[in-house]
């Protein structure tokens, strides 16, 4: 923490895991986080608390496992629609499916009443560093890897530039569909695709996203598929909202983080996006509703992959991170909303530097923050530092 601070970092970020702090159910244990928090203050380093409703292991850059409590495991493990599920049944254990946020099948807690209570425990124990402006952002985990989003594209079923797979054959999601069809009279789309290929497939190897995608029937079921992962957001958010808005005028802010899926990005349909859950196609804007959700609550968006370049990426992918990113900032921006950014992968080349500095500054107008992903040997080793340092100080100047 002392070189970051000396290398004129202002903070840092960490993620406070449920799967650590929850081992028994109602009971929770904060310590570790509450010392870490401490040193950070110390050395007069600001936090950013990630609240991480998510597994950790198996994701880029995981090099630990810590699986959802054990506890919750076992309790869902007899309910097949707490998770995420694959046309081919597959079911994917990182994160409960929002298809069950409300319903109370936990010992007589739904999903978001523990996440709710969760967040109340959270408070309590970090009141002191909410108060006295140590922590300044609690980001909001609303699926895999911390981001607002299905798990389309599991590195274990997955490869690049996969199209991903629909998360929504699990009984709850389907009854849901099938519900929702009738009530927009026709029953008969009553199943999601079954023509949109396979975790790798290309979008030229598949019916639905070749053209299905924007039929009526496309339509329908795009539309349905993004709004109830809006939906998550929103009732997440509420709660997340409410406890934490007697720390605003302390100078906390709540966040939440929509992942860069930028291959296939610069096609007609955004196959990968619309996995994911994001319903933004050529003709369709789908990140201002995200954000308008995210404001509404007081939230900021946080998003992901602003070091890459489209020169550095797949052209046969058709990837166009530099438009994503502009195009998320502008959505953002058109809404008086607050946006902040990370890096996807780690690099330590001024290459990718500029590029983060460039998606930080457009049209006159800078990003709220950059966290920069992630602390390790690498990055304070040798040059990398030294090009890190210079960096952060061109960033504070922007």
């Amino acid at each position: 923490f002392q070189t970051l601070k000396a290398g004129g970092v202002d903070g840092v970020m960490m993620d406070v895991w449920w799967g650590l702090t929850e081992p028994q159910e109602k009971q929770y244990n904060f310590s570790a986080y509450t010392t870490i928090v401490e040193l950070a203050q110390s050395i007069g380093l600001k936090v950013q608390l990630v609240t991480s409703f998510h597994r950790c292991g198996g994701n880029v850059g995981d090099n630990c496992n810590i699986p959802l409590p054990g506890w919750l495991l076992n309790l869902q493990g007899s309910y097949s629609s707490a998770w995420y599920t694959d046309q081919w049944g597959h079911r994917d254990f990182e994160y409960i499916n929002l298809a069950v946020d409300e319903q109370k099948i936990f010992n007589g807690r739904s999903p978001v009443d523990m996440y709710a209570d969760w967040f109340a425990a959270l408070a309590a124990a970090m009141k002191t560093y909410l108060t006295n402006g140590t922590i300044n952002e609690i980001q909001v985990g609303l699926g895999p890897c911390g981001e607002l989003r299905y798990p389309s594209y599991q590195l274990d079923r997955w490869s690049f530039p996969g199209v991903g797979a629909f998360q929504c054959w699990d009984n709850q999601s389907l009854t849901d569909l099938r519900d929702a069809a009738c009530a927009a009279g026709n029953c008969g789309w009553a199943s999601p695709p079954t023509d949109a290929g396979g975790y790798s497939s290309k979008p030229s190897d598949t019916s639905f996203f070749s053209n299905g995608w924007n039929s009526d029937y496309g339509k329908f079921f795009l539309e349905w598929y993004s709004g109830r992962l809006i939906h998550h957001a929103d009732v997440v958010l509420a709660k997340a909202a409410a406890v934490f808005a007697p720390y605003k005028n302390h100078g906390v802010n709540i966040a939440a983080k929509v992942a860069g899926i930028h291959w296939w990005f610069l096609s007609q349909a955004h196959s990968a996006e619309l996995t994911a859950g994001y319903y933004n196609t050529y003709f369709r804007d789908g990140y201002t509703p995200i954000a308008s959700t995210f404001k509404a609550h007081g939230g900021k968006l946080d998003f992901t992959c602003l070091e890459m370049r489209d020169a550095e990426q797949s052209a046969a992918a058709q990837c166009g991170p530099e438009e994503l990113v502009a195009e998320v900032f502008y959505d953002v921006s058109k809404l008086g909303a607050t946006v902040s950014g990370e890096n996807a992968l780690e690099r330590y080349d001024w290459t990718a530097y500029s590029t983060i500095m460039n998606a930080c500054k457009q049209d006159g107008k800078v990003c709220d923050a950059f966290t920069y992903l992630r602390l390790s040997d690498n990055l304070l080793s040798g040059n990398n530092f030294n090009t890190f340092k210079s960096f952060v100080a061109q960033m504070h100047n922007l």
